[in-house]
């Protein structure tokens, strides 16, 4: 069973960056893909992108490339989301997951961390 942890979250100003991580325990497959969503109160929960393990290949959501990027290091089994001009509409909790392909539909995953909060003010 594989455990994620996120963390990295917290409080920045609109324009700023944050970087995420998301470590991870248990046995990691080469072929799965470990992936980022987002939630905001009252909304869906949005995929954002992901990264396949073994081969570091990455896939983003329209809504975030160009200013999100995903990266891992294999050896220390961490995930990393690092997120550049932000918008106060980025604000959300941010959860890693990780399954066996891409797909927007959460319910694809089967391990899910416990999120971390992105606050970003105007």
């Amino acid at each position: 069973q594989v455990q994620l942890a996120e963390s990295g979250g917290g409080l920045v100003q609109a324009g700023g960056s944050l970087r995420l991580s998301c470590a991870a325990s248990g046995r990691l497959y080469s072929s799965h893909v470990s992936v980022w969503f987002r939630q905001a109160p009252g909304k869906e929960r949005e995929f954002l992108g992901g990264i396949r393990w073994g081969y570091g290949t990455t896939y983003y959501a329209d809504s975030v490339k160009g200013r999100f990027t995903i990266s891992r290091d294999r050896a220390g089994n961490t995930v990393y989301l690092q997120m550049n001009s932000l918008k106060p509409e980025d604000a959300a909790l941010y959860y890693c997951a990780r399954g066996s392909d891409y797909s927007g539909t959460p319910a694809s995953y089967q391990n899910w961390g416990q999120g971390t909060q992105v606050t970003v003010s105007s």
